[in-house]
């Protein structure tokens, strides 16, 4: 490959469901030096208790690659794309992806998580706050959800564990278009 594979970005491969480990193996006997995270899960058959290996990122791998010779990677059938922006395929943050590497190989226990922004709706699902709604904020390393009084503008910041929060999803509201509206209103007075 010419450069030491060591100074080689890494990009994020999106593969089939499913085909993360075939991938991986593919790519590697091509020579690439990959990184699929796996996460140990237990599961129950047949009354038996199995230990799974599942990809930490279902549908995602790491493959390092010179930007313009991705087409060996492309061309492998389990590989959707390499993840960019359009056609142009954008690095990892090595420091990110390092981080990654940390966990996965230091023996402390570990799991998917959300991914959470800060700016974004949370809800708390655990802790003393369960069942609040707010934004997340981080101040100084700490996150904090904020909650408010719309009407007053005031606002309070509370200091909270990432292991509480979920995502909050936008609610769907559900609006009757004139013609449901009066459909609706001719078949409540048919009775």
């Amino acid at each position: 490959m010419g450069i030491a594979s060591t100074d080689l970005p890494w990009f994020a491969v999106h593969v089939r469901s499913n085909q993360e480990k075939i991938a991986d193996a593919l790519l590697r006997e091509k020579g690439f030096v990959t990184f699929c995270p796996l996460q140990s899960e237990r599961s129950r058959r047949s009354g038996k208790t199995i230990v799974l290996d599942r990809p930490l990122f279902p549908g995602y791998l790491f493959c390092r690659f010179e930007q313009e010779n991705r087409g060996p990677v492309v061309t492998l059938t389990p590989v959707v794309r390499v993840v960019g922006i359009g056609r142009t395929p954008m690095p990892v943050d090595s420091d990110e992806l390092g981080a990654i590497r940390r966990v996965v190989e230091s023996g402390v226990p570990y799991k998917p998580w959300p991914y959470l922004n800060v700016g974004e709706r949370v809800k708390l699902v655990a802790g003393p706050l369960a069942g609040l709604t707010g934004i997340l904020t981080a101040e100084r390393g700490d996150d904090r959800v904020v909650v408010s009084v719309g009407l007053i503008q005031r606002s309070v910041a509370s200091e909270v564990s990432r292991s509480w929060l979920a995502p909050q999803r936008p609610r769907r509201e559900v609006s009757l278009g004139r013609s449901s509206r009066s459909k609706a209103a001719s078949a409540g007075s048919s009775c």
